[in-house]
């Protein structure tokens, strides 16, 4: 691991966390969980297997993440976020508040996955109707996606999980997916061009503002 070698907290943070990836490990583990390495790989499309493994080496002896052995029947190894990788969220989502204005339409090239809109949905999200029993609305699918858990004003956004019974799924195009939830693309137009199945209101329910300086999507529907 590289140092910059000054006498500086960003310095030598950013000697822990700022080599190329390394923050989108912490990603995956904020929103997955604790994960296989093949899960991993998934999630991060275009990182290679050697230079993944070099990460998660150099992050072990960070203290930002931990190895382990799930009892059986899992059975597996799997990655997790120390204390001190999970405090990362934070900085994380001041990122993706930074990064948001440059949220244009994606290019053909450009990787998706829905699970990654965790940390924007968490600061996007809101409880309009707090009265309202509990709802879930899914973003994605079960295999790639996100529940949003809205309780009595409150939020939760985490990974999909069978257990959960959604009011409502949304999925999509990316684009039109980020357009609907920082508010450019109308919740009435996202249902009628196949976005949304299930309870329309439940999706009302959740969807908040954008941020400041979001480039308005002008071909945000499919």
């Amino acid at each position: 691991m590289r140092s910059y070698g000054q006498y500086c907290a960003l310095a030598r943070g950013l000697d822990v966390v700022g080599d190329r990836w390394t923050l989108l490990i912490v990603r995956e583990l904020l929103s997955l969980g604790p994960s296989r390495y093949a899960d991993l790989q998934r999630g991060l499309p275009g990182i290679a297997t050697n230079l993944l493994a070099t990460r998660l080496r150099e992050m072990e002896s960070a203290g930002l993440v931990v190895r382990m052995q799930l009892p059986r029947p899992a059975n597996v190894v799997v990655f997790a976020l120390t204390p001190r990788g999970a405090a990362l969220e934070g900085a994380l989502r001041e990122l993706v508040k930074w990064g948001a204005p440059t949220m244009s339409p994606p290019s053909a090239h450009e990787e998706f996955r829905a699970h990654w809109l965790q940390l924007p949905l968490r600061g996007l999200c809101r409880d309009n109707a707090p009265g309202s029993p509990p709802q879930v609305v899914r973003v994605g699918s079960l295999d790639d996606g996100c529940d949003i858990a809205v309780d009595g004003g409150s939020i939760e956004v985490a990974a999909s999980t069978p257990t959960a019974e959604p009011a409502a799924v949304v999925d999509g195009d990316p684009g039109a997916l980020v357009a609907l939830f920082t508010g450019q693309l109308p919740i009435d137009a996202a249902a009628s061009a196949g976005m949304i199945s299930g309870d329309v209101e439940a999706v009302r329910r959740v969807v908040g503002g954008y941020p400041a300086g979001m480039p308005h999507l002008k071909e945000a529907l499919p």
